[in-house]
């Protein structure tokens, strides 16, 4: 009788210790999936391919692999703004994280930038060499700059709205006005943000644009000369969060003169 009992005992429990065994990492250190923007020649590079199944390996979190523009908490620019994480083959590429708050996304940023993950990034190798090193002591992370607008809403706005003068998609660059910028090259510049967040004011739009609750009527012996781009604070946020996705243009070197 007493056997019967332990041989039961061990039956019943030995599942029951197995099912907590499997259980209890997962409910320990598993973090929430995120969703990371990679640019094309990142992604084609094949660094992520390497570095991010170990990430997800050592810290049971998964990563969403998602273009530019598309949501996401955490995104790679080459040249900024954010903090620079590597370099190669030809840029400084920056990390951002879109959203302090989300535990994945601040798992990888801590792992990235630890001994751990910059051993991991330096060790990725193509035909013998390693195209990816630590960030150049030189390279100087930005103060990141985030906007909490609807990206994805952005960008068909600016399609729609700022399209019909400048170039606002890479896929897109034959409808523009010659003379006119493209948002990747205002990207460039330093005072990206203070631009787009004013661009209203500055001509030529204030002729024909109107911002919900900013820009006084236009007045009525001097209409817009051409439909007018009519847009409402959540419009200018989603194009601020989508510009803030893109990455800005290689103007390559400064001319110099002898």
């Amino acid at each position: 009788m007493r056997c019967a009992l332990t041989w039961f005992a061990a039956r019943v429990a030995l599942p029951a210790c197995a099912a907590i065994l499997i259980l209890l990492p997962l409910a320990a250190g598993a973090a929430e999936g995120f969703r990371l923007a990679v640019p094309a020649a990142l992604g084609d590079s094949g660094l992520l391919d390497y570095i991010l199944p170990r990430f997800s390996l050592k810290t049971r979190t998964s990563v969403a692999r998602v273009a530019p523009g598309d949501a996401a908490e955490v995104t790679f620019t080459a040249g900024g703004p954010g903090q620079p994480v590597f370099t190669g083959p030809d840029a400084t590429w920056h990390m951002r994280v879109r959203n302090p708050e989300h535990l994945g996304a601040a798992r990888f940023a801590e792992w990235l930038t630890s001994e751990i993950g910059q051993r991991t990034v330096a060790s990725y190798e193509v035909d013998g060499s390693t195209p990816f090193t630590p960030p150049r002591a030189d390279a100087k992370a930005e103060a990141a700059i985030t906007f909490e607008g609807d990206a994805r809403a952005g960008r068909k706005l600016s399609v729609e709205h700022c399209g019909r003068c400048h170039v606002v998609r890479q896929d897109r660059r034959f409808g523009d006005i010659g003379s006119t910028p493209s948002f990747f090259v205002l990207r460039s510049l330093s005072n990206w943000h203070e631009r787009f967040q004013t661009f209203y004011a500055r001509n030529p739009h204030p002729a024909f644009t109107q911002i919900d609750g900013v820009t006084d009527p236009f007045p009525v012996d001097r209409p817009s000369p051409i439909i007018p781009v009519e847009l409402s604070i959540e419009d200018m946020q989603a194009l601020l969060a989508y510009v803030s996705t893109l990455q800005p243009a290689d103007l390559g070197a400064p001319l110099q003169h002898q």
